[in-house]
């Protein structure tokens, strides 16, 4: 399937690593010309370099989107080597551990500052140049917790809450300007460092020393799903793509769970 984005500029932020890694490498193989950012100016270049040594166009860019100056100086770079951002992907966020009992107001405040106020800044410095133009996506990355929150990381689980109600606020600002708004939420991603946790515990609990060894242990012990093995992160760059594409001009406001059916919720 051709999701027609031959050209159009593709900033995703936290796309130095991981899933963002993932996305930033998919958009590039459907045509996109993609922003690949990162903290560092080294690291989102590894990234851009794989994407142009297997033929696609990408170009580093570098700002810490965790203040103002910094988003604004990443944008800056991003209107240099590419132009205005057709599509803004908001990947960036952590997932730091904390309980009700030990994470302390700072910890509340620092994920709110990392997991919402960074996609609010890269929002609103591209979504006027967006409406200029008609068109545009904003998609934003979310998790599972936002429709059923866990006890553990709580200070986590209520900031991608509120990155889920901004998307539909998000929404109905944009509503017939030709720019569509989501957010994409998996739930455990078989990314390298989730294997490597869980290899590590199965070697000391005897499940064995394999992720194939290990997986259905994960799947009964600590996130379960239907399809009986976990995400990868794969599977959730190919979607975030066809949302991005035009041929997704319909999806608007829409909280899309990408887990195997973790939430087998009728919503």
């Amino acid at each position: 399937m051709d999701l027609q984005l031959k050209g159009k500029v593709a900033l995703v932020t936290g796309s130095y690593r991981g899933t963002g890694r993932a996305i930033a490498h998919t958009m590039a193989r459907e045509g996109a010309v993609v922003l690949v950012h990162g903290f560092a100016l080294a690291d989102a270049e590894i990234v851009a370099a794989e994407i142009r040594g297997q033929g696609g166009v990408a170009h580093a860019v570098a700002g810490d989107i965790l203040t103002d100056a910094g988003a604004a100086a990443l944008h800056e770079a991003s209107l240099k080597v590419a132009g205005p951002i057709d599509i803004l992907i908001n990947n960036y966020g952590t997932a730091d551990a904390g309980t009700w009992a030990a994470t302390e107001t700072a910890g509340w405040i620092e994920a709110y500052e990392k997991n919402v106020l960074s996609a609010v800044r890269m929002t609103r410095l591209t979504m006027g140049a967006m409406r200029e133009r008609g068109w545009g996506r904003v998609i934003m990355l979310g998790t599972i917790g936002s429709t059923e929150p866990a006890a553990r990381m709580p200070h986590y689980y209520a900031s991608k809450g509120a990155l889920a109600t901004m998307t539909v606020s998000l929404a109905k600002e944009l509503s017939g300007s030709g720019i569509t708004v989501n957010i994409v939420s998996p739930g455990l991603i078989r990314t390298k460092e989730v294997e490597d946790r869980f290899i590590a515990q199965g070697k000391a609990k005897g499940w064995g020393e394999t992720w194939d060894e290990v997986e259905p242990h994960v799947l009964k012990n600590f996130m379960g799903n239907l399809t009986g093995r976990v995400t990868v992160t794969q599977e959730v760059a190919d979607l975030v793509a066809f949302v991005a594409s035009p041929l997704a001009g319909s999806l608007m406001a829409l909280n899309m769970r990408i887990d195997g059916g973790t939430t087998a919720l009728v919503v």
